[in-house]
């Protein structure tokens, strides 16, 4: 750790209690209610904790459990409550299911594939690698993502480097630079797509479900998140091949053997990959048809959280081999869930029922609605552009997790429909292209010696732009055609 960072995490554990107190006795002898003090006190020493990651951000989500009671805002039953929502074993099981994919490799063979079907020109590529890593990123994290296909390019480049003429060396950084910024940002569009995707979707839907009772689907969430998801992606490919890293590579010599190879080393499909592919297509199809099947059989039977925790439980309990009797997944390979990540969760919605049981929620929305002069077009664009800039600077999770219950607030007082507002802000959060820490994946490409931090803010700005376009047509569009 640097000493920069080192002093930041110091001064941010000592003014995050200080601004607790001073937001509470500023805000207590005021008309706001004894409760909304309190929890915006607490919201402020949480905020800053976060940003400055003076605690572990899982540990900060835990403040909610010891202060709530302590100043009698919620007894410890009411606060704990959330930490145990059915939205963070919806999570949960997801994550089961990842483990599944990642520890029999089935992702990697899926990747290797798919980069084998575009072709082996340089933008060939680079719509590989981007099409497959988005897919993975799909249905794991954008991070173990980043992960597994960095070493692929990484041998990819390499065999470039070797091969490529000097005549060709400015071609080849465009598309080495061009590759690695084309797989960091593929890597957080990916998640954009399904629920379980990325952390700020699966927040947006918990909130929806807890506050309003009003249930966004698997199959509905993918309604507006696939075709958004390739939007970007496209207009990422074309930033990058087409406007700012031209790199002109015809067909690489000796890459299409590389990949096969890979491949060959992985082998013929093995007993494991087939049972996790089964029982991962078994999760999707339930998922995107659970609306259809409850219809057909007239009564709500299932419902995404049931769908995933069963996907995740048939990890543990398939055989591969019954002689020895070991299966997918052993309770060993669970050291490697981001349960983190289910705390900062619970964390979020403890804080956020607390503000909404103070008024705090409908007070903001109501000033806001009292402006009277918003469309709801102005108010996608706004939010959506104040998202994404706040992600390039924090957590994704942490963002929405402060974010989307006051854009719920702002909702209900122009009597807007919720999810109108809370989904381009969940997709807003996935979009942080400009900078090496504002997303792992940025975090782990840049570190392959390519890109430059001038490089990936120049691009990573021209996406955003992009981004926040396409997020407002798609919601003015598919999100007002499903949810006006």
């Amino acid at each position: 750790m640097t000493a920069t960072a080192s002093k930041s995490k110091t001064v941010g554990l000592i003014l995050g209690p200080v601004l607790f107190a001073l937001v509470y006795f500023v805000l207590e002898p005021t008309a706001l209610s004894y409760k909304g003090a309190v929890v915006l006190a607490l919201g402020a020493w949480m905020v800053t904790w976060w940003v400055s990651e003076a605690a572990p951000i899982p540990v900060t989500a835990l403040l909610p459990m010891i202060l709530f009671p302590l100043f009698t805002v919620a007894t410890a039953r009411e606060a704990a409550a959330p930490y145990g929502d059915s939205i963070i074993f919806l999570f949960m099981g997801g994550f089961m299911i990842a483990l599944g994919l990642e520890k029999h490799n089935l992702h990697t063979r899926i990747a290797l594939n798919l980069i084998r079907l575009t072709g082996t020109s340089g933008n060939g590529i680079i719509m590989g690698f981007m099409l497959s890593t988005a897919l993975i990123s799909m249905w794991i994290s954008n991070t173990a993502t980043a992960v597994m296909m960095l070493p692929i390019a990484t041998s990819v480049t390499k065999l470039l480097a070797g091969e490529i003429s000097e005549a060709d060396k400015p071609k080849f950084e465009k598309f080495a630079t061009g590759l690695m910024l084309s797989i960091a940002y593929a890597a957080s569009i990916g998640g954009i797509a399904t629920i379980i995707g990325t952390p700020p979707n699966v927040v947006t839907v918990g909130f929806i479900k807890r506050f309003y009772d009003q249930d966004v689907s698997f199959a509905t969430w993918m309604v507006i998140g696939v075709p958004l998801m390739l939007s970007i992606l496209a207009a990422c490919y074309i930033t990058i091949t087409q406007i700012l890293y031209r790199n002109g590579l015809r067909s690489v010599e000796g890459s299409a053997e590389l990949i096969q190879s890979k491949l060959k080393g992985l082998g013929a499909f093995s007993k494991e990959e087939k049972r996790v592919l089964i029982i991962f297509g078994f999760t999707c199809f339930f998922w995107i048809f659970r609306q259809n099947i409850n219809a057909l059989i007239g009564t709500n039977l299932l419902d995404d959280t049931t769908i995933a925790m069963t996907g995740g439980i048939l990890m543990f309990i398939t055989p591969i081999d019954i002689k020895s009797s070991t299966f997918i997944l052993e309770w060993g390979d669970m050291k490697n869930l981001p349960w983190g990540i289910l705390l900062l969760f619970g964390g979020g919605l403890s804080l956020a029922q607390a503000m909404a049981d103070a008024g705090l929620v409908q007070l903001i929305g109501d000033q806001i609605a009292q402006q009277g002069n918003l469309s709801t077009g102005a108010l996608i664009v706004t939010l959506s552009g104040l998202s994404m800039f706040l992600t390039e600077l924090m957590s994704n999770v942490a963002l929405t997790t402060i974010f989307v219950p006051v854009v719920l607030g702002i909702a209900d007082g122009l009597q807007i429909n919720p999810i109108i507002l809370a989904m381009p802000v969940a997709f807003a959060a996935s979009c942080a292209f400009m900078m090496p820490i504002s997303t792992p994946p940025n975090a782990i490409l840049f570190a392959s010696g390519h890109i430059s931090v001038k490089q990936m803010m120049r691009a990573g700005i021209l996406v955003n732009l992009f981004s926040i376009i396409l997020i407002s047509i798609a919601m003015l569009t598919i999100g007002l055609w499903l949810y006006s």
